[in-house]
């Protein structure tokens, strides 16, 4: 279940709510003042790799372009 993040247009505070679908957003209401007058933000979601990758692989040397000409 992704985690939706809003702004109350009545009080200001800014809030998360857990919701099972995009569809549920409409039934949101701010946890402070109860309005239901609530913006969704625009936010970013994190990810992590699995196994993440070798500090080697990262290269920032310009000498070890693999392109050929």
């Amino acid at each position: 279940m992704p985690i939706y993040e809003f702004q109350c247009q009545e009080c200001g505070k800014p809030f998360e709510e857990l919701l099972p679908n995009s569809y549920a957003v409409e039934k949101v209401v701010c946890p402070s003042c109860k309005s239901s007058n609530v913006k969704k933000k625009i936010s970013l979601f994190a990810a992590k790799p699995v196994g993440g990758f070798p500090s080697s692989s990262l290269s920032t040397n310009p000498s070890c372009n693999t392109r050929s000409t």
